[in-house]
């Protein structure tokens, strides 16, 4: 594990592989070790930078302060890839970390050669609209509300599982690995910062900003919101591709790691 110094916060990142750099992003509950399982096929040609944002593991935040702002941890990214050289890099981000990589290339594309967006999370303003015959479907943030009720109840676990299953379906939380949940566990009063982190929605002004190189990727299994949004960007972020992982939800990267891998790996090499 290492650090660099970002905006008066000491930014943890674990470091793999030889190549052009390569810098991920987790997102809700994660930290670096979110991107373990695809590692091995991703350092195999490039110099995997995996993140941990402000207030997540290792700190092990006691959720006082009002830093826990998606523009801080915008800022702390864009901040740490400044340090990282050679540039410009590729930047990959999943779910609330895509939603973050996004806001990177829209404010500072100079820092970067390629996007990969993993299922990248947030709402949708009016401007930008869903495909005609799309189920209406309830936003997570009322399932992050429910979480943070429960955490502050005293029930982790319950919160935890609240907000998986709302992602994964019923019955997903008794299938995930003892070592991710204990990842989740160790995050999990970063909900109480994510209920007030002013999180804008998406607007078709802000992808038709996005002018970096990018590819959106979506697990074949994801059900919901979260299986529209980045479809929906694809098509206003020009020249944008897409790619679709089968068999796998959300946490795709776990699911088919070789299959990710293989995908991002092709994507960058293009």
């Amino acid at each position: 594990m290492q650090s660099f110094r970002v905006n008066g916060y000491d930014m943890a990142y674990l470091e793999v592989g030889d190549g052009p750099p390569l810098v991920c992003v987790h997102g809700t509950l994660g930290d670096f070790r979110t991107w373990y399982s695809v590692l091995g096929p991703l350092s195999k040609s490039h110099r995997v930078i995996s993140v941990s944002l402000r207030h997540f593991f290792p700190e092990h935040w006691d959720a006082i302060g009002d830093d826990y702002k998606m523009a801080q941890h915008v800022a702390d990214t864009i901040a740490f890839i400044e340090q990282v050289k050679p540039g410009p890099v590729d930047l990959m981000g999943h779910s609330r970390g895509g939603h973050i990589a996004f806001r990177v290339a829209q404010a500072r594309p100079d820092l970067l050669r390629k996007l990969v967006l993993a299922e990248p999370g947030g709402d949708l303003d009016a401007s930008l609209s869903v495909p005609e015959g799309t189920p209406a479907h309830p936003p997570l943030a009322a399932k992050t509300i429910r979480s943070v009720e429960m955490i502050r109840a005293g029930d982790l676990d319950g919160a935890l599982q609240n907000f998986y299953e709302g992602i994964e379906g019923d019955g997903s939380w008794r299938r995930v690995p003892a070592a991710a949940k204990q990842q989740l566990r160790d995050n999990t009063l970063t909900f109480l910062g994510q209920i007030n982190e002013q999180r804008r929605p998406y607007t078709l002004a802000d992808a038709q900003a996005i002018r970096t190189p990018t590819l959106l990727i979506g697990g074949g299994a994801t059900t919901g919101s979260l299986s529209v949004m980045w479809r929906v960007l694809a098509e206003h972020i020009a020249g944008s591709k897409t790619a679709v992982i089968p068999n796998a939800g959300h946490w795709m990267f776990e699911q088919a790691p070789l299959e990710f891998g293989e995908v991002v790996n092709r994507f960058l090499a293009e």
